[in-house]
């Protein structure tokens, strides 16, 4: 018998099981209380023993190997030696995670890594004691460890913790283990969707920032021009300055005042994108003008310009893929219709149908379970990011509506 294999150098093939050198391969990552770090693994050819040194190929580093055990259940046997089939497990291996490959120097090959199934489903984590982000970051980094379908991410735009998994009974036992192993209390909610803002119409501003303060005082006049840009381009600077109305030494100064208009937002607080803004002129006082003069200015300007050019609000779209018997079809269609889902198509895939669409990220809440029980609990569904599009009139105002709300009492919970 063979088992497909990679040699050192990539090329494909197999490892034959009866060739004497070992071939091990990590297929699971534990951490048990007392004991560290245990890797699980199967021996597929040759004899390995305690004090071994196995080369890593998926890493290029060398192991020795600790103590071997045979596990059944929560009980561990030492054992001095397993053979090619069996199945045991090492402590504290320095460099070796799950998927990596150990294997003889004199015998070096790569087995395939197991392709995990994408997240399909997402939640945010919300910590009821302040204090604990520690304690949550190493929990989540020990249980991805162990668990590679389960996956997390610091969002720095939503200010949230996102973690996603294979279900809602996934991510459940991930809270409850954080809980139970690492001492973290967290509550999990939905998360946060990146809606942008953006432009329709040309706008323009000529905004003066004037202060007199009885000492130094600060001057800047900056006239900025906006356009819409094509979709997905980010924000484009440039100036376009003639004569010595404004020294070009304050050009940077008007391109940060920009930069953090867009990071803070205008209409609701979301990064702005599409847009492409110039700086054309502006005036200055020898004396008063400076940096910060300027920075303000630039802010303030973009803003006026952005408000008079016809904003509006972008939002992310994701495509979805359903694979479902033939007789829930009609029912995934009409589900996806009503969460303002564009249907791709419609094809065989085996017994099944697997249908396409694009659907907004903000529908796609907890959508795994609801086509587990459209399907009975036989389809399951994919989803990836696709594009960012225009957010229709109608729920552009829910959307703003449910922000002002949440910053107002944001605001209320701090005066408090």
């Amino acid at each position: 018998a063979e088992v497909p294999a990679r040699d050192a150098s990539g090329v494909a093939g197999s490892v034959p099981l009866s060739q004497p050198e070992p071939v091990v391969f990590i297929f699971k990552t534990m951490n048990e209380p007392g004991l560290g770090e245990l890797s699980l693994f199967r021996v597929y050819s040759g004899t390995i023993k305690s004090g071994d040194d196995l080369l890593n190929m998926s890493r290029d580093v060398s192991e020795r190997l600790g103590q071997l055990y045979v596990l059944n259940g929560h009980d561990r046997t030492p054992v001095t030696q397993l053979r090619a089939g069996d199945l045991g497990a090492v402590v504290k291996l320095r460099a070796t995670h799950t998927g990596d490959t150990l294997c003889s120097p004199k015998y070096p090959v790569v087995l395939p890594a197991v392709e995990y199934p994408r997240p399909n489903i997402h939640g945010a984590l919300r910590l009821r004691s302040k204090g604990d982000e520690d304690k949550l970051a190493v929990g989540l980094a020990t249980l991805h460890q162990e668990d590679p379908t389960f996956h997390y991410r610091v969002d720095d735009e939503l200010h949230q913790t996102i973690v996603s998994g294979q279900g809602e009974i996934h991510l459940q036992v991930i809270v409850e283990r954080l809980a139970r192993r690492f001492g973290v209390q967290v509550t999990l909610e939905e998360p946060g969707i990146p809606y942008r803002e953006t432009i329709r119409t040309r706008g323009e501003s000529r905004y003066r920032h004037k202060k007199q303060t009885g000492g130094a005082g600060q001057f800047a006049e900056v006239w900025l021009r906006l356009e819409p840009g094509p979709r997905d381009s980010g924000v484009e600077f440039k100036q376009s300055l003639v004569g010595t109305n404004v020294d070009r030494v304050f050009v940077p100064s008007v391109e940060k005042g920009v930069s953090t208009a867009c990071r803070e937002g205008i209409l609701a607080g979301f990064r702005v994108t599409d847009v492409k803004a110039e700086f054309y002129d502006g005036k200055m006082h020898p004396v008063d003008s400076k940096d910060i003069a300027f920075q303000v200015a630039g802010y303030h300007a973009f803003k006026e310009a952005f408000q008079s050019a016809t904003p509006c609000l972008l939002e992310p779209i994701c495509i979805v893929t359903v694979t479902a018997p033939e007789d829930h079809v009609g029912a995934i269609l009409g589900d996806l219709s009503a969460r303002r889902g564009q249907i791709i198509g419609v094809e065989a895939d085996g017994h099944f149908q697997s249908i396409r669409a694009r659907v907004p990220q903000k529908e796609l809440y907890h959508y795994s379970t609801v086509v587990r029980s459209l399907t009975s609990g036989r389809g399951r569904h994919a989803e990836e990011f696709s594009h960012y599009a225009e957010v229709a009139p109608e729920h552009a105002q829910k959307i703003l509506a449910e922000r002002a709300k949440r910053n107002g009492a944001a605001v209320h919970a701090h005066e408090k």
